[in-house]
């Protein structure tokens, strides 16, 4: 059975806590790996979520400030320690070049493992097409330059069983027009169309340090799990916005008009002991979804498709 689940490993803004690393985030997607953001202390904290090297297939950095980036050192170097047996894509800020390759060849070691350098140029857009998915990106608003990342799963067919019925397409015929798109029955032809219905691809966003920005809403438009920062409380709005950041209300607002169905809030400042406050804030922007207040090493499964999101946390 494919998992599609978000393993959260650190979720502190620029100073981690006792009890926050710094950011990181694996998304588990049928089968591959995509770490977000890998902060100082991601190696370790995979370790403890139970991740290995041998998971990762792509590095998504959205920016080039430490709490989203030191940890690269660290897990390229574990990644070619381990010799993952696979190749591995790097996505980052074509104008943070030096900065990768400063902790890419931070210290002396052997590599083993082929890692493709896949920098992000300009305004973004689609970074690589796959079976499962398609990868995009999105230039954000912060003081440096910074990008948000969309996946989303093509569209497919449900088959609908009372039309099959109907059509008296029925055992082996129905793997044959999946595969083939018509069939013949009683001396007519079914196709695909008549007996199934478009079945939405599922889709997911990670958003981190940005103002509010046309960007921040097309990269969570119809999102089935958005992964947003939301740095500050309201009351701090001000600074948030003077600093390139989100508030706990504003995330709330984007996904509520977005029309995302469940809302992961992460990177918090330090100067903030209460996580409730930031989903208290959040429903009273009007976000009616499932809510998830993320703290290190919750996994969060992205919702079924269809049904009811699932709970988080």
């Amino acid at each position: 059975m494919s998992v599609r689940e978000l393993v959260v490993l650190g979720t502190a803004s620029q100073v981690p806590t006792r009890h926050r690393n710094h950011n990181g985030y694996l998304l588990r997607w049928d089968g591959q790996g995509i770490l977000f953001d890998p902060g100082e202390g991601t190696q370790r904290q995979m370790l403890r979520a139970g991740v290995a090297a041998h998971d990762l297939h792509r590095i998504c950095v959205t920016h080039f400030h430490g709490d989203h980036s030191l940890g690269l050192a660290g897990v390229i170097q574990r990644i070619n320690l381990d010799r993952v047996p696979h190749p591995i894509t790097a996505h980052y800020p074509a104008s943070g070049q030096r900065f990768f390759d400063r902790l890419r060849y931070a210290t002396a070691y052997r590599e083993t493992v082929e890692l493709a350098q896949e920098p992000v140029r300009g305004p973004g857009g689609t970074l690589a097409v796959c079976g499962a998915y398609t990868l995009s990106a999105q230039r954000l608003s912060h003081p440096v330059e910074s990008y948000g990342y969309r996946l989303v799963e093509p569209d497919g067919r449900r088959m609908l069983p009372d039309r099959l019925a109907a059509h008296g397409v029925a055992g082996p015929l129905v793997g044959t027009l999946q595969r083939e798109g018509t069939v013949h029955v009683a001396g007519r032809t079914v196709a695909l169309e008549e007996v199934s219905e478009v079945r939405r691809g599922q889709r997911f966003a990670f958003v981190m340090d940005t103002r509010l920005c046309d960007s921040v809403y097309a990269l969570a438009e119809g999102c089935d799990q958005l992964v947003i920062e939301s740095t500050f409380l309201d009351e701090d709005a001000a600074l948030a916005h003077e600093h390139g950041h989100l508030t706990a209300g504003a995330a709330a607002r984007v996904a509520a008009d977005a029309g995302v169905r469940q809302l992961v809030l992460t990177h918090f400042s330090q100067r903030y002991s209460e996580p409730a406050e930031f989903a208290r804030q959040a429903r009273a922007a009007g976000f009616d979804g499932d809510l998830v207040v993320a703290h290190d090493l919750l996994r969060v499964p992205v919702p079924r498709r269809g049904g009811p999101a699932a709970a988080g946390g």
